[in-house]
């Protein structure tokens, strides 16, 4: 029997992400937190790093907002996961939404949150190290 859950717009990535968020919750030993919010939409994420020798070896995040935001910071945790500073500042909000598959153009502002996200998290952290 198919799978007749409506899903809309979204991608079988996008659902999964949203029902099966990776790297979700907080951390407790993070070197650096970002924390970012759209005030059009309401929807706020915190990015949580974990740093050493400039390689990211832990993200979490925790997220507000609609589905397309949870799969975003999901999305872009495991994106970021073992880069170093620089090669995770590279990740643009495209990157983000086209390895979900796409999102819908009215919830790109999403995988802008998680780009902002992640850009919040290591100018924090740069800031605090120099």
């Amino acid at each position: 029997m198919e799978d007749s859950t409506p899903k809309g717009p979204y991608s079988d990535s996008v659902m999964d992400h949203f029902s099966n968020p990776r790297n979700m919750g907080e951390m407790e030993d993070a070197d650096t937190i970002g924390e970012v919010g759209n005030p059009k939409c309401g929807d706020v994420m915190k990015l949580y790093l974990k740093i050493k020798e400039n390689v990211i070896v832990d993200a979490k995040f925790k997220t507000f907002g609609c589905g397309a935001a949870i799969a975003t910071s999901s999305m872009a945790t495991e994106m970021i996961k073992g880069k170093t500073i620089d090669e995770a500042r590279e990740v643009s909000n495209d990157a983000v939404a086209n390895a979900l598959g796409g999102l819908p153009p009215a919830k790109m502002h999403c995988s802008v949150l998680a780009k902002e996200g992640i850009d919040a998290a290591i100018d924090e952290y740069l800031k605090k190290s120099n």
